[in-house]
């Protein structure tokens, strides 16, 4: 029997799921990362105990001290459940767009919470900036920093990465995944890549991330006006995302995004966020230009219980135009009369 020793110890060594519907209809092995199991319920789990651990190592987070992190909420998340496990506090600031739900669990889990307006990168006010300036004033604070802390990073290349490539036996033929830090891109292709440098590396881009030009055409542009899925997308090169190898990248739109979401819950019983939804989506693509018999693995990042008032709210997807594109088996099915149904 083995025994994890508290929170940090029980994160990653998740399973890799075969995607059923999208492994069939591409003729591939479509194989998904399975991070919403992490205790902390998502990917970020890994880069809040490696940056954390690796401030410990380096002396400047002390015992009773505190992190301060700017995020859209999955990494704060993770933080704050590490924190509570070592005793330190924590104070996350959000920019004001994210679900509801994350605020919320963040709160429960202890957090120290401030929203601060939606502006670009470029403004001083920017969540990420107003963090670093934050935890500048504080005493004994560090600013994690997670996406040009390249712990993050490193994190990826010494767990996920290896996890990956056990579990496939080494034959994996591409990896592909969005990038909000960068930090799960580059530390996974860049250990898959040491290992076979054929494998596939294929960035997903959301619509208002400028990512895709930049792979495409080496100019940061923004592609389209704006996404619905929370905490990718970027317009900036991240300290993390430096040094990934990317082969290719490709532009996924909120619909088709949609539509992967709702197929993940109704076929294949996984109840995810919409990161996990462009990354399928995108896994399939990369499927269906490499043709059948290869090995795909992507992400499923979180679950879906933080996007209930969004992605799951039906009145939400029709103020977006997406309601179309979350089907549903029970659309139509007429419902069970109780009464009726004992009587009989």
């Amino acid at each position: 029997m083995k025994i994890a020793s508290g929170f940090t110890a029980s994160v990653g060594n998740t399973p890799l799921i075969r995607l059923r519907g999208p492994s069939e209809a591409t003729g591939c092995e479509i194989l998904g990362k399975a991070e919403f199991m992490n205790p902390g319920g998502s990917v970020k789990d890994r880069a809040a105990r490696g940056i954390i651990e690796a401030a410990e190592a380096r002396g400047e987070l002390k015992p009773g001290g505190i992190v301060v992190e700017g995020t859209a909420g999955n990494t704060g998340i993770g933080l704050a459940h590490v924190c509570n496990e070592r005793g330190y506090r924590c104070v996350i600031v959000m920019p004001d767009n994210q679900s509801a739900e994350k605020y919320r669990l963040l709160e429960m889990l202890g957090a120290e919470v401030h929203k601060v307006p939606t502006v670009p990168y470029s403004n001083p006010n920017q969540y990420q900036k107003v963090a670093g300036r934050l935890a500048s004033l504080l005493p004994n604070a560090i600013w994690s920093n997670q996406f040009d802390n390249t712990a993050n990073r490193d994190a990826h290349f010494r767990t996920t990465g290896p996890e990956i490539w056990e579990q496939t036996e080494g034959r994996v033929s591409a990896f592909v995944a969005a990038s909000g830090t960068g930090g799960t891109f580059a530390g996974v292709s860049d250990y898959l890549k040491q290992q076979n440098p054929k494998i596939r590396c294929v960035l997903a881009d959301p619509p208002g991330s400028s990512l895709y030009e930049y792979v495409k055409n080496g100019a940061l542009k923004a592609t389209g006006s704006g996404s619905i899925t929370e905490g990718i997308g970027i317009g900036r090169v991240t300290a993390n995302l430096a040094t990934a190898k990317i082969d290719d990248a490709v532009h996924i739109e909120d619909s088709e995004t949609v539509s992967y979401v709702y197929r993940l819950l109704h076929e294949e019983g996984l109840f995810l966020g919409s990161t996990s939804g462009i990354n399928v989506a995108a896994a399939v693509r990369v499927a269906r230009e490499l043709g059948p018999g290869h090995t795909i693995v992507t992400v499923l990042c979180d679950g879906g219980a933080k996007y209930q008032s969004r992605l799951f709210n039906p009145e939400w997807l029709a103020q977006k135009g997406l309601a179309q594109y979350a089907t549903s088996p029970a659309a139509g099915r007429e419902p069970i009369n109780l009464e009726k149904a004992l009587v009989a």
